[in-house]
């Protein structure tokens, strides 16, 4: 007998969801080209599912649906919340199934990794400390613990971190924030400038992030399913 080259087993990954409205599929192209433009590499390959759930009742050119959300660099994975004959007009097109709802993300998952609710559980690894700029086309990745970056975060460098991000300098990237799904986590940076900042799976792009707070030090953090940008107080 051969000996077991694999093991299948259950997990949990981050899934976009693309809410549709319309079923003007030139429409979508238009807009979706404009969003992804302001933040490309954070969409580049992104896993998506289609909710249909809006135009439950309305006739949709599933092909012409998955071709385009493939052109634009997404990953298709699948539909929801469709009616039965959507349903089958999906998988026919090469589309899967799946069963999603508003509620899915405050369901309890139970984790198998020790670290992976770092805040929840209290468990921390020593922050992963950069001692310098992290310079464009960069990307740096805390796993299970707290990400201190000593100096700046240029255009096109992206900083993650299953804990908080600090950012003792500007930022001018990406940051992103309880990569594992830590709604607590936070983001703290002298001065922001960013391309884009995200905590568990929320996030808001440069156009939203220009109010009051743009160019001042400034806490991001997760609120009511959004995210809330207040001043860095200074003692």
């Amino acid at each position: 007998m051969s000996e077991q080259i694999f093991e299948l087993k259950g997990n949990l990954f981050t899934l976009s969801v693309l809410h549709l409205y319309s079923t003007d599929i030139a429409l979508l192209a238009e807009q979706l080209y404009v969003k992804i433009a302001q933040a490309p590499r954070f969409f580049e390959g992104a896993p998506i599912v289609v909710n249909l759930e809006e135009i439950k009742n309305s006739s949709l050119d599933f092909v012409h649906l998955k071709s385009l959300i493939e052109r634009m660099s997404f990953n298709a994975v699948g539909v929801c919340n469709g009616s039965d004959e959507q349903h089958t007009q999906a998988k026919a097109a090469g589309l899967s199934v799946l069963n999603y709802s508003q509620d899915a993300k405050s369901a309890p998952v139970k984790q198998e990794a020790p670290n992976t609710s770092i805040v929840e559980k209290n468990v921390y690894l020593p922050a992963q400390v950069i001692n310098g700029t992290v310079r464009s086309g960069q990307q740096v990745y805390a796993k299970d613990r707290d990400l201190i970056v000593l100096g700046a975060v240029s255009h096109g460098a992206e900083v993650i971190a299953d804990g908080n991000v600090h950012i003792y300098g500007t930022l001018r990237g990406r940051a992103i924030a309880g990569a594992k799904g830590i709604k607590d986590a936070c983001i703290y940076c002298q001065k922001l400038e960013a391309e884009l900042v995200s905590i568990d799976g929320n996030y808001w792009i440069s156009d939203s992030l220009q109010g009051e707070h743009w160019g001042n030090a400034v806490q991001i953090q997760q609120k009511n399913e959004s995210l809330e940008i207040s001043a860095l107080v200074k003692g």
